[in-house]
């Protein structure tokens, strides 16, 4: 969401969440989101938004340059395909992984206000999946600059994430994905990349 905002050059008020020592699961914070997750967005009138996906539909909608989502209907749709694969096929493999070998989340292996025991075998079928989401990135990069194509979007925000995030399982882009290994120099070189 932060990288989001920043691509926009939206100015968000920031209030950080101790996750470390578990201040989402405390009351105060069980009142802004009952999920115990983050981010949120509250907005002026108090509604409360919590799904980054959902956040970033909204801030597209209100500050719609430059075009996050797409600039076509062909394209939005392409782009929310992506999306969506980097979430369930990366981000969620790279988090079964991790949450299910991370010894301080003993009892968090899944994410929200639930007790889950971690299950070791999913960590493993975990890492696995991510090679697979890895291979499909780097075939679907061959051709093309950003993940739709000419376009950087939220998809590519997604992807930049989930790789950033392998590194708590100890997995990097493979010296063989050169398409890979292009687009993720870019993406991550840019601005709002270090929001």
């Amino acid at each position: 969401m932060r990288i989001f905002a920043a691509e926009k050059g939206i100015e968000l008020e920031k209030v950080e969440v101790d996750l470390a020592n578990g201040e989402q699961f405390g009351d105060e914070f069980r009142d802004v989101n009952p999920d115990c997750v983050v981010p949120v967005l509250e907005l002026d009138d108090g509604t409360r938004i919590t799904e980054v996906l959902a956040i970033c539909q909204y801030l597209e909608e209100r500050f719609p340059l430059p075009p996050l989502f797409g600039r076509s209907p062909e394209e939005r749709a392409m782009v929310t395909m992506w999306n969506t694969k980097v979430e369930q096929q990366g981000l969620w493999a790279i988090m079964e992984a991790f949450r299910n070998s991370a010894r301080g989340l003993s009892g968090h292996a899944i994410p929200g206000p639930g007790s889950f025991e971690q299950i070791p075998e999913l960590a493993i079928r975990g890492r696995k999946r991510v090679e697979l989401f890895l291979e499909k990135l780097d075939l679907n990069l061959d051709d093309r600059e950003f993940l739709v194509g000419d376009i950087y979007t939220i998809a590519d925000i997604s992807a930049m994430v989930a790789i950033d995030f392998m590194k708590w399982i100890k997995i990097s882009i493979p010296d063989h994905m050169a398409n890979l290994q292009r687009w993720y120099e870019s993406v991550s070189s840019r601005s709002g990349a270090s929001a």
